[in-house]
Order: C-alpha cells, then sequence, then structure tokens
C-alpha cells in the first residue's frame, strides 16, 4: 500500500511541475492514465489468491425506493440533520468524529420511502485510504444522490477537497457520462474520429492512453471536445455519474450578506439543521434531484389506491419495469394495461409493455386468462 501511495504522490508531484501547453499534452494524458490505474489499485487491490473484500464499505441494507449519502467533513452537522429528518438517532456532540459507523434513517416523502445514510466524517486523503474514507466513499457510490454537508463558517474549499475525494473514487458529481465511443478490436491500429474541433486530445495523446492500458487495437470517436480524463473514465468503465446538493448548514451564524452569496451558487440549499430552518426546502431539492416517478395502481372495479404508488426511476419507467417492480411472474401473465394520466391521450388508454409512463399515472394491469 506504501509502495502504491508513494507511486501516486511522485505522479502528482510530476503532474504539478510540469507546465500545461501542446507540447506537454502528451506526456499529461500518460501521467493521468497511470495516476487512475493506481487509484484502482487502491481501491480494488489486485488479489494474489484468498478472498480479499475489494474497497469494502459499511453494511447497510438497501431499504426504501432511492438511498441517499450525507458526505461531509467532521462536525458538520450530519447526525443532526439526519435526526431532524427522519427521527432516527445518530449521536450528535460537539466534538470531530462522534459518528463512527454508518447510521441510516428512513424518511417518508409524497408517497416514497427515501432512505438517508449518515456515514462518518471524511478527511483529507479518504481517497488515498486515510481515516475510515475508503469504507464511507465506497457506501457512497452505492447511493442515488449525494449530500454534501458544508459548514457555513468554514470556507468553500471544503467543498472542493471533498469534490477531489470523490473523483479520485470514480464518483463523478452532476455530470452525464462523457459523449464518446471506445470500442476495441482485434486489429488495425488506433483509429481516431471526431466530428468537431479537438483542443484536448489528437491522436498521440490518445495513442499514450490507450497503451498505458494495453489497448493497441480500439476504434475511438469523439462527439464533443473531450479531454483525457473524459477518454479515461471510458476506458476504466467503473465510474459513476450521480447527481449532488450541497447542502450548507449552520446558517444561522453567518451574516444576511454572505447568505445572499452562497444562494448565487449551483446546486446548493442552505439549512440550519439544529434551528429546523429550510428542511422542506432541502426535501424539495431531494425529490427533485432524484427524479422518481411515483405511479399508483388500480385494482379492477376499485378507486386507485393514493396512498402507496410503486416508484419508479425516471430512466426506467415503462409498463414492463412497473411490473417488473411489483413481481417478477407478473410479466408471464401480462395482456395489456390500461393507463389514466398524463403519458396518454384518452382516459383510460390500453397500452403494451414498451409504453412509457409519467408521473402520478394510474396503472390497471390485465392478466391472460
Amino acid at each position: 500500500m506504501a509502495t502504491i501511495m508513494q507511486k501516486i504522490k511522485d505522479i502528482e508531484d510530476e503532474m504539478a511541475r510540469t507546465q500545461k501547453n501542446k507540447a506537454t499534452a502528451h506526456h499529461l494524458g500518460l501521467l493521468k492514465a497511470k495516476l487512475a490505474k493506481l487509484r484502482r489499485d487502491l481501491l480494488a487491490p489486485p488479489s494474489k489468491g484468498g478472498g480479499g473484500a475489494a474497497g469494502e464499505g459499511f453494511d447497510v441494507t438497501k431499504s426504501g425506493d432511492a438511498r441517499v449519502g450525507l458526505v461531509g467533513f467532521p462536525s458538520v452537522g450530519k447526525s443532526t440533520l439526519l435526526n431532524k429528518l427522519t427521527g432516527t438517532f445518530s449521536e450528535v456532540a460537539s466534538y470531530e468524529f462522534t459518528t463512527l459507523t454508518c447510521i441510516p434513517g428512513v424518511i417518508g416523502y409524497r408517497g416514497a420511502k427515501i432512505q438517508l445514510l449518515d456515514l462518518p466524517g471524511i478527511i483529507e486523503g479518504a481517497k488515498d485510504g486515510k481515516g475510515r474514507g475508503r469504507q464511507v466513499i465506497s457506501t457512497a457510490r452505492t447511493c442515488n444522490c449525494i449530500l454534501i454537508v458544508l459548514d457555513a463558517i468554514k470556507p468553500i474549499t471544503h467543498k472542493r477537497l471533498i469534490e477531489k475525494e470523490l473523483e479520485g473514487f470514480g464518483i463523478r458529481l452532476n455530470k452525464e457520462p462523457p459523449n464518446l465511443t471506445f470500442r476495441k478490436k482485434d486489429k488495425g491500429g488506433i483509429n481516431f474520429t471526431s466530428t468537431v474541433t479537438n483542443t484536448n486530445l489528437d491522436l498521440e495523446t490518445v495513442k499514450a492512453i490507450c497503451s498505458e492500458y494495453r489497448i493497441h487495437n480500439a476504434d475511438i470517436s469523439l462527439r464533443y471536445d473531450a479531454t483525457a480524463d473524459d477518454l479515461i473514465d471510458v476506458i476504466e468503465g467503473s465510474r459513476i455519474y450521480m447527481p449532488c446538493i450541497y447542502a450548507v448548514n449552520k446558517i444561522d451564524q453567518i451574516t444576511l450578506e454572505e447568505l445572499e452569496i452562497l444562494d448565487k451558487l449551483p446546486h446548493y440549499c442552505p439549512v440550519s439543521a439544529h434551528l429546523e430552518w429550510n428542511l422542506d426546502g432541502l426535501l424539495e431539492k431531494i425529490w427533485e434531484y432524484l427524479d422518481l416517478t411515483r405511479i399508483y395502481t388500480k385494482p379492477k372495479g376499485m378507486n386507485p389506491d393514493y396512498e402507496d404508488p410503486v416508484i419508479l426511476s425516471s430512466k426506467k419507467r415503462t409498463v414492463e419495469d412497473f411490473c417488473n417492480r411489483i413481481h417478477k411472474d407478473m410479466l408471464k401473465q401480462f395482456k395489456y394495461a390500461l393507463v389514466w394520466g398524463s403519458s396518454v391521450k384518452h382516459k383510460p388508454q390500453r397500452v403494451g409493455k414498451e409504453h412509457e409512463l409519467e408521473d402520478e399515472d394510474v396503472v390497471q394491469i390485465i392478466k391472460k386468462i
């Protein structure tokens, strides 16, 4: 571990020393690829026999419809926020590292059950294995949304440090996956095409990055001005893209002018967990970022059940996904579905299993006899 840590430090030092220009782009791309490989080995050490656990997280059973992780430095008010939002008891004290393990709590909001995880405070250098950082960030990877809790008194530099730690672990916040195609092949060398002008990548840099991963034959096509980091993310393939909200806590201790500055920043939500200020605004924002779809069920000859909706992700919300969410054998007996709501023209309308549902649709499944 120490040798990997030393290698990472050496590469980071060399990157800091190297000037950024067209002549050094190829060399920097190579260093970035080496760094990504070392970070991956640090997360999941290459196994030499024996079942060593790779980047193990905290053992928390997934419950509810979505999972939100509270990430932040020690003593920024993560536990107080969890207590106020979910009513779960997580120990609160004014010293650092009060929470030593992962404490789950559940919020019921708009018919959905959202699991909140209070993760222990991370320290700088967590991505390199310091503190409980590895477990914290490995558990954060399983969440649907990250809630970074920041202290309004301590400056926004905290935000940059936490982002750097999460980026080091392959979590990309509020980003879309790179719009580039990477396909390995058996022969023909590296074929590099682009539909736009490239300012960051050229054939030499792409070849250097691919050779670092021992890839000598591949088709790579770009649809936007990608960077070396984007290409490395696609080759690594283990990156997670998730939405993130910055909850700035303890706003009761700053001036109104400072609060107005914070309010202009994107993805921010100012709160005071202790005085319960703006917690409903935070829940509203969590709901918006989770992007969930509520579907109500209607048994034959009865009124729709508006109390207990079926919650689907907005990316997977076809009638087929709805059936699988209820029971995996339901599709075998599926004949058609009747849908009321904004996704259909007629009320009700007969649809097949490919039909995409909208939020708050009512669905009745008709089975084969």
